[in-house]
């Protein structure tokens, strides 16, 4: 259930090749314009001067060659604009290790010829890349390919890249992926049930799970409605609290993630092509989970907790059915108007659960709508906020973290397209244009209005080809994102600021 293969060892050291720090393959990233003088820092610097030598240098450029008398090293030159985003340089980083991955490499060194703050960003993304290429999807082949894994990097030392913060990074993002991949008759509800507990375990964790009971008791009709059409009655939310030593019960973050481990559509099935890789629709769990850990093994100096939706919509004798009514957590009444958009109905009682708790910020993840798709494609994913200020808080760290993000109106005058006749509110509206604006809109009624609230939609969870530093169509999108904005960007000490 739980991947069980080693990340590699990472070492650092100041050269290549000497006692100790012997590699396959030697990746380094080069800032243009190139000087041949900056080749002096690598081994057998004659060599990389005639491959840099080979031809006009562009950006995002990859070239390689051999070292040593018996061409026994690789060596991969990767070429980054002066200017280059972390996004491109995470792009630069995939290039560079798919270039190295045909000798599947034991050892790996990484470097860059960039100095200060640019050589830390360009190693950083090469320890990225690499940590992921190395990082294997579930496999249930009978006959095991005969693979050799990655099993030691050896980082360029004196850039002062963060190791710790980049390897927790990865294992969140990894594990998020991870998850994400595993079929739907493994991940089902009573296995992520198991898994998630493991975890809280090994991290510290204290753990609460909110079965159908107790949420028929909390007044979760919402959840509980997706959850009926189930044959087994695993569903529930998944309560986990992270807390430093000395720290208040009151949470800073509460980080909410949809669950739905597979989506038929409900009574308004799917279509075949729609419905087949529905197993990936919990990955706002995944990302939640993931996010929550490596907080914890940051040791951050902040209460967190996550609420994780665990749920399947299935079809079923007693699966709900449009033009139901049902009561939230919170009171709200809801007219039901397609079950294939189960992934807000869950979202409102565990954003209303969570927001009981009075955290600071509310966080939620969730592959919600095919609309943020049709309008970002996989590239980006969207965020919502009902905090204005915090609009360009969100958008730095998009681009600094290299998972970009766009940010969405998120304007009262849209509440128009979900009134209803005979409930506090529409589930959805008819038609479908704009569903991830109303889609937020709707969740807005189950937020507290004095807790700044930030939506994302996992347009980016999956992407053929991968994305950015991942090369696997499941990306693991949002974990870097949502680090990056709680400790790189500070978002807490923004909304202090803002108050």
């Amino acid at each position: 259930m739980l991947p069980a293969a080693r990340a590699p060892r990472i070492a650092t050291s100041r050269t290549f090749g000497g006692a100790g720090a012997a590699v396959d393959a030697l990746l380094v990233m080069a800032p243009l314009p190139v000087t041949a003088q900056l080749f002096n820092r690598l081994p057998e610097a004659a060599r990389w001067r005639e491959l840099h030598a080979r031809g006009a240098a562009r950006a995002g450029a990859v070239r390689s060659t051999t070292l040593g008398s018996r061409g026994q090293t690789l060596a991969v030159l990767g070429y980054l604009a002066p200017d280059a985003s972390p996004f491109e340089r995470l792009a630069l980083g995939a290039r560079m290790l798919k270039e190295a991955a045909a000798r599947s490499p034991a050892t790996l060194g990484l470097a860059t010829l960039s100095g200060g703050a640019g050589g830390r960003g360009a190693l950083e993304a090469l320890i990225a890349a690499a940590l992921a290429y190395a990082f294997p999807l579930p496999s249930f082949r009978s006959a095991r390919r005969d693979e050799r894994p990655l099993r030691r990097l050896v980082v360029q030392a004196g850039t002062g890249a963060d190791l710790r913060y980049a390897t927790a990074v990865a294992r969140g993002t990894n594990l998020a992926r991870w998850l994400t991949a595993l079929p739907p008759n493994i991940l089902d509800a009573a296995g992520y049930r198991r898994a998630i507990a493991r975890l809280a375990r090994t991290h510290g964790l204290t753990m609460r799970w909110l079965d159908e009971r107790a949420l028929r008791r909390a007044g979760a009709g919402a959840f509980l409605a997706v959850s009926s059409g189930n044959a087994e009655r695993g569903a529930g939310i998944a309560h986990l609290r992270y807390r430093p030593r000395r720290r208040a019960a009151r949470p800073d973050v509460a980080l909410i993630g949809k669950g739905i481990l597979f989506d038929t559509g409900g009574v308004n099935l799917k279509t075949h092509r729609s419905m087949l890789d529905m197993h990936t629709d919990m990955s706002g769990s995944a990302v939640a989970l993931a996010t929550l850990l490596a907080l914890a093994e940051l040791r951050a100096p902040l209460a967190a907790d996550a609420w994780l939706a665990i749920t399947e919509n299935q079809v079923g004798p007693r699966a709900y059915r449009p033009q139901e009514i049902v009561t939230a957590a919170n009171g709200v009444t809801i007219q039901v108007i397609h079950t294939d958009a189960e992934g807000r109905m869950v979202l409102a009682d565990t954003l209303a659960l969570a927001g009981r708790t009075r955290p600071r910020l509310m966080l939620d993840f969730a592959t919600l709508t095919g609309a943020c798709v049709y309008s970002l494609t996989e590239r980006m994913s969207g965020v919502f906020s009902n905090r204005a200020q915090l609009a360009a808080t969100l958008t730095e760290a998009g681009r600094v973290s290299g998972e970009r993000v766009w940010n969405f109106p998120n304007e009262p005058d849209y509440d128009t397209d979900l009134e209803s006749k005979v409930a506090d509110i529409q589930q959805c509206a008819l038609e479908g244009k704009g569903d991830h604006i109303l889609a937020t809109r709707f969740l807005s009624r189950f937020v507290p209005e004095e807790t700044p609230w930030v939506h994302v939609d996992l347009s980016s969870a999956t992407r053929s080809g991968g994305l950015a530093h991942v090369g696997t169509e499941v990306t693991g999108f949002g974990v870097r994102f949502a680090l990056e904005l709680i400790c790189g960007q500070d978002v807490l000490g923004a909304l202090q600021r803002a108050r």
